[in-house]
């Protein structure tokens, strides 16, 4: 965990685009606040392995909504729990139920449908305030910390000549 953190501050700090760290992020929140073995997770996999994301940034986001998805399940049961037993809804639980795809993604359960619902709510607010924090970050710490005497220092010497070298191979 503790090398996909610094990898998510080499990510800030290195070329990658705001869009692809923010991206990364939610991807990673959809896996994390829903349950593990669903079928969407499995798409959201695929999709974060195929589009160019920064893995660094999706492990860690994965990791951290984990954590909150523990925290919010009873939540999250008792969303999905009014919206299965809602009698206006009882007609279209019962025409998707019908469907193989339905019953492997297991949206019938109150846990992976409130967190689902909650996760694709909070996708795209999360997405532009994540790719708003990169963009300020990167102008005012970033630009702050390459002005500190021992930064300077540090990339005059040898080591980080060898380093970017390394890096540019």
């Amino acid at each position: 965990m503790l090398t996909q953190i610094v990898k998510l501050f080499i990510a800030l700090n290195s070329e990658n685009s705001p869009k692809q760290i923010s991206y990364a992020f939610a991807l990673g929140m959809l896996i994390g606040l829903t349950p593990l073995f669903s079928l969407h997770n499995l798409l959201v996999l695929l999709v974060a392995f195929l589009v160019r994301v920064h893995l660094g940034s999706f492990f860690v986001s994965w990791t951290l909504f984990s954590l909150l998805g523990l925290l919010f399940e009873s939540a999250f049961a008792q969303i999905g729990e009014y919206l299965l037993t809602a009698t206006s809804l009882h007609p279209v639980w019962q025409s998707l139920y019908q469907f193989t795809l339905f019953k492997l993604a297991h949206l019938h359960h109150t846990v992976t449908l409130g967190s689902l619902l909650i996760a694709l709510l909070l996708f795209v607010p999360l997405t532009i305030g994540v790719q708003f924090l990169v963009v300020k970050y990167r102008v005012h710490v970033m630009a702050f910390v390459v002005k500190l005497k021992v930064v300077q220092m540090l990339k005059g010497s040898r080591f980080y000549q060898m380093y970017q070298k390394l890096q540019g191979a």
